[in-house]
């Protein structure tokens, strides 16, 4: 492909842009656009997309877009479009959602003359994700709750499994597909797209920030975009077929006993639920044995509400031990002191 087209603007090989994919207007007639940068090899090759912030208040992906844009990256051929936020209303708002109250994610393929969430789902998958032949969508926990670093994706297709495999974060989880996310629309027209969940919302984790820069990076060098001829060992991820939210059995004040990344056994106790006066009312036992991908951060519950998203493996404590490892490789300065 000689040309790439979006928003209008044509893009040739060799070039690097940034473009404003117009959106729609405020109501103080101030045009809304999403921000684009693409660059583009002289040699032909893959299309890489990278997204952040479909949800408004994920904010990691920004982060890791930005940095990866300034360090001027070299492509040896192909193409890379980094879009930071899709989401620009939810960003300027922080908040998760569309001025319309829709979860954008859900919103795909949308239509031109749908909802607002609709009409944006629409022109992104039109203007952006059709002409990419894979992408990486980047998440982070809600509001509240914190991810561990992790690849979610369609582990059946192999092509997939592969791109997660090169990514390197610490686990990679088969995810089913959701109706309504860009992951299905992106896949019933072809495009192959890798979901990083890393950290929580509106702030910002280095390690998530560190692990993902690697990770895109790692990508490029597996698709032979990557112009570094340094490959370094990628450290190999765990595979996870079965996840499970464990939640509150009663309302009251939580006091974890578990964090992020610990390996936690069936029935074990994870953590206790107290009411103001100090009283223990129940405790929150692991329903299966597994490492704790997923965490609520806030310490007040409602009986039901999720606490703990546990991960089942054939062997946690080597999933911990990786996890301490990638640790020590993005934070050496720490593990010297």
């Amino acid at each position: 492909m000689n040309e790439l087209i979006i928003a209008g603007e044509s893009i040739l090989p060799g070039e690097k842009r940034q473009i404003q994919l117009p959106v729609a207007k405020l109501y103080t007639d101030t045009e809304i656009s999403i921000p684009i940068f693409v660059a583009r090899s002289k040699k032909p090759g893959p299309v890489l997309m990278i997204s952040a912030a479909i949800h408004g208040d994920e904010l990691n992906g920004i982060e890791i877009i930005k940095r990866l844009i300034s360090k001027k990256l070299v492509l040896k051929k192909g193409t890379l479009i980094a879009v930071p936020m899709v989401n620009v209303y939810g960003v300027l708002n922080q908040n998760r959602y569309m001025p319309d109250r829709r979860d954008l994610n859900r919103s795909f393929p949308g239509t031109k003359k749908g909802s607002l969430a609709g009409r944006v789902a629409n022109l992104f998958l039109e203007e952006v994700v059709s002409k990419c032949d894979y992408g990486i969508d980047i998440h982070t926990g809600a509001i509240h709750r914190s991810n561990l670093p992790q690849i979610r994706a369609d582990l059946d297709d192999e092509e997939t499994l592969e791109l997660a495999k090169a990514f390197g974060a610490p686990v990679i989880l088969n995810a089913n597909l959701r109706d309504g996310s860009l992951r299905n629309a992106a896949k019933e027209i072809g495009t192959k797209i890798l979901l990083y969940e890393a950290g929580e919302a509106l702030r910002f984790d280095e390690l998530s920030i560190r692990i993902g820069i690697k990770g895109i990076k790692q990508v490029l060098k597996h698709l032979g975009m990557s112009k570094s001829n340094r490959v370094k060992k990628v450290i190999e991820p765990f595979r996870a077929d079965k996840s499970l939210w464990v939640r509150a059995t009663d309302s009251g004040i939580i006091n974890h006993l578990f964090q992020l990344g610990d390996h936690v056994r069936k029935g074990q106790v994870i953590a206790e639920i107290h009411d103001p006066f100090g009283q223990q009312i129940d405790v929150i036992k692991a329903a299966l044995s597994g490492v704790i991908i997923g965490k609520q951060n806030i310490p007040l519950a409602q009986e039901g509400e999720a606490i703990y998203h546990i991960a089942y493996f054939n062997d946690p404590d080597d999933v911990v031990s990786h996890i301490e490892q990638l640790q020590e490789e993005h934070f050496p300065e720490e593990m010297n002191d």
